[in-house]
């Protein structure tokens, strides 16, 4: 991990039950200590995963966590763009979720809107379609 962000921390411990490995967080907006409301997050990680590319199960622990540990820290994240890598540094895919979504979840969106609008976002490398 570049910085030592307890967002970051957190998010990194937490994963790590799920075969999620952190490998790098940036803040494009800049960042400090804790994130400010809508602060964008660019996310890389690997997965012990068998399959060889994005799975809902990832997608959803990532967000899953990500929305924990934003609840706890009282802030709403903005725009969130995940890498998946293999444990061989292979990418798997790609993904984001809107800062509007964040915002609007349990507002205007109901947690199946939600998922459908993340879940539409995954791409897959070209050799696993």
């Amino acid at each position: 991990m570049s910085s030592d962000h307890a967002v970051e921390t957190a998010l990194e411990n937490r994963l790590m039950s799920n075969g999620i490995y952190v490998t790098d967080v940036s803040w494009p907006d800049g960042g400090s200590d804790e994130p400010v409301d809508g602060a964008a997050i660019d996310l890389e990680y690997e997965t012990v995963a068998e399959a060889s590319f994005v799975t809902t199960d990832e997608v959803s622990a990532v967000v899953r966590m990500l929305l924990a540990v934003a609840e706890e820290r009282g802030w709403t994240p903005g725009r969130l763009e995940a890498t998946s890598l293999s444990t061989d540094g292979d990418r798997r895919g790609h993904w984001h979720v809107e800062g509007e979504w964040f915002a609007g979840l349990g507002v205007e969106l109901t947690e199946t809107e939600f998922s459908q609008r993340v879940l539409a976002t995954v791409s897959r490398p070209p050799e696993a379609e």
